[in-house]
């Protein structure tokens, strides 16, 4: 016998937000592909080695263009834990906070592939922190509500 899942109203911004999170996924898996051709890097080399990196710039912009999907990757469990438990109360919040953190990364992104890494935080890391933060305190928040309301 199926038990029916009740959605809150709202909940369409949170799969908004999760989607956008996974096209941007994508888009950078592109950028990867594409600066790794350019740097000449073969499979399964995953970055460049300092030396190489050194003596060229393409080989510089592989390893921007990388790191930045890699942190894209390491982010992802703690910002789709954060917004599910989070639009259990609050999706409007839990989904606009999501795709924020998604439009985030793509700045994050053309920032660190400048081949400059400073500017990953001046063009998206520091907007994208914001998000991560509102998750975190959203979801801590609704996790007390559920709580407060099983007593």
């Amino acid at each position: 016998m199926s038990s029916p899942i009740i959605l809150p109203p709202g909940f369409a911004y949170v799969a908004a937000g999760l989607v956008s999170t996974a096209w941007v996924l994508g888009w950078q898996a592109l950028v990867v592909g594409r600066h790794r051709t350019k740097s000449g890097i073969k499979y399964p080399q995953l970055y460049a080695e300092k030396a190489e990196a050194d003596a060229s710039k393409a080989a510089l912009l592989f390893n921007c263009a990388q790191r930045a999907h890699q942190n894209t990757i390491e982010h992802m469990p703690l910002i789709i834990v954060t917004t599910l438990v989070t639009a259990l109360k609050h999706p409007v919040l839990a989904g606009y906070a999501c795709g924020f953190w998604a439009l985030s990364r793509v700045l994050y992104t053309l920032g660190y592939t400048t081949g400059d890494p400073v500017k990953r935080n001046t063009r998206g890391g520091i907007l994208g922190e914001l998000s991560v933060f509102g998750l975190l305190f959203g979801s801590t928040y609704t996790a007390y509500e559920l709580l407060c309301s099983s007593t």
